[in-house]
């Protein structure tokens, strides 16, 4: 499952077992990007706080579909298969609309969105590529594009997190060796208005 040791729930004692119990899903699975942090389970603590509060908290007002899909393109542009698998299930599951689902994956293997998003949409990704590619070259006018494509700042820093936190997630997964052998795919903390409920469905 990855190129470091990782200790399994079954093996799991102490404060470690705590937090898998935390985070599992069904049969008391625990996904690979969650269990690679099992030697610094500090470090684990600080992941699922990030990913719960950036990608599932209510207090977001873009759709939680266009946030994965964010996270769907940023990893794709990251050549990060894991992440692409696991938010793609996700996204799919949260649209429960094959034929969009399959627009917007085609979109995101050609780079070009105008067939499945609006003008908003589509100016939101292109930050989000940029800051996956060419963060150097991002301006305050690039933040401008986005407010004139009717994003507010609060979304603004929406997109930011997100991207931002795709791109960590998807360094881990690539640095480590990561796969999705053994995981269920596309189980995420569902229960967004609590932030310190991190079970996974």
């Amino acid at each position: 499952m990855s190129w470091i040791k990782v200790i399994p729930y079954s093996e799991a004692k102490s404060r470690l077992k705590t937090i898998y119990d935390k985070v599992k899903g069904p049969n008391n699975n625990v996904d690979n990007i969650l269990a690679i942090h099992s030697l610094r389970p500090h470090s684990l603590i600080g992941h699922m706080a990030l990913y719960k509060n950036v990608l599932h908290n209510s207090n977001n007002t873009l759709p939680k579909w266009y946030l994965e899909t964010i996270g769907v393109y940023v990893s794709y542009l990251n050549k990060c298969s894991y992440c692409v698998d696991h938010h793609f299930a996700g996204l799919s599951r949260l649209l429960d609309n094959d034929d969009k689902s399959k627009a917007i994956f085609k979109a995101v293997e050609i780079d070009d969105f105008k067939a499945c998003l609006n003008e908003k949409y589509m100016e939101g990704l292109q930050y989000a590529k940029l800051l996956t590619l060419e963060h150097t070259s991002i301006t305050e006018s690039n933040i401008e594009k986005l407010r004139t494509a009717g994003f507010t700042d609060g979304e603004v820093l929406e997109l930011n997190q997100v991207a931002s936190y795709f791109n960590y997630v998807n360094r881990t997964v690539l640095g480590l060796g990561v796969n999705t052998k053994g995981d269920i795919i596309g189980l995420s903390p569902n229960n967004s208005d609590d932030p310190d409920n991190w079970s996974h469905s």
